[in-house]
């Protein structure tokens, strides 16, 4: 699957990172991920996989309770517990910077990326930008990985109180969070270092050793798993940016021309 993605200065020396959202991209079936817990542990035991990919099911199945969790918050009567908490929920989410919003779009079953940029900046620029943000995500949201996991069981006392227990379901949160932004950071760094240009092989090289790499490279060169394009349009929505940044009304344009989230990018524009 490629996902398409949007790089563009928003404020000063900020840039803005964000996935397009697909209409019509194709849902994951239903079904794949267990629902209960006899069927998790029905399946981790009947299959034989590695650990990481029973790690994956078993976040998975944590993300999919989670989900229902919040919806059942969220259509909560208004002034009712479940829709306070589902308010002070909706605030500790506005927290959560936007390159880490960005880096969990990237997930598993992506396999290229195609990158639109304004045509004023320079591609192989925007390309170590990428590598930046992808870099530093592996770095830290592996290190607030082991924060909210050691934090895990101590919020997990605060059970025996006879209030939902915000602490433990907020940690648990993140630490699914910094999962996913560590996953999606190593996937896009592997991405954006793939070179699409192909090297002749040494003539010393044996023939088959020699026809081999050449068939690999025609592979590779006919399925990049990085691909930059520049866009006019995009440089034509930005170009009356200032120092202040984007407006935004700009901002609405461009996210409704590229299919954006607008709030995602609004953050990197409020970004302190």
């Amino acid at each position: 699957m490629r996902a398409r993605l949007l790089v563009f200065p928003i404020k000063g020396k900020k840039w803005c990172f964000s996935r397009s959202v697909d209409p019509f991209a194709a849902q994951s079936p239903s079904g794949v991920t267990p629902t209960t817990l006899r069927g998790l542990w029905k399946k981790i035991s009947s299959e034989s996989k590695p650990i990481n990919a029973n790690a994956e099911l078993l976040v998975d199945f944590i993300s999919d309770k989670m989900n229902k969790a919040w919806v059942g918050l969220e259509q909560a009567p208004d002034g009712s517990m479940k829709n306070k908490i589902h308010g002070f929920g909706l605030k500790l989410l506005a927290r959560v910077k936007p390159s880490e919003i960005f880096l969990k779009s990237i997930s598993k079953e992506v396999t290229s990326v195609q990158v639109t940029y304004p045509t004023s900046l320079d591609p192989r620029l925007v390309r170590r930008r990428l590598r930046h943000i992808a870099m530093s995500g592996t770095i830290l949201h592996k290190k607030y990985l082991v924060g909210s996991v050691t934090l895990l069981p101590l919020t997990s006392a605060f059970m025996v109180l006879p209030l939902p227990n915000i602490p433990f379901f907020w940690v648990l949160f993140r630490t699914y969070s910094h999962w996913r932004a560590l996953q999606g950071s190593e996937k896009l760094l592997k991405l954006i270092s793939n070179q699409s240009n192909p090297q002749k092989p040494d003539s010393s090289d044996d023939a088959d050793e020699s026809k081999k790499n050449n068939s690999n490279l025609v592979k590779e060169s006919q399925s990049p798993t990085c691909i930059l394009l520049s866009s006019e349009e995009l440089q034509q929505q930005i170009r009356e940016a200032i120092e202040e940044g984007l407006d935004e009304a700009s901002i609405v344009e461009i996210c409704k021309s590229f299919h954006l989230n607008k709030n995602d990018v609004l953050k990197y524009r409020n970004l302190v």
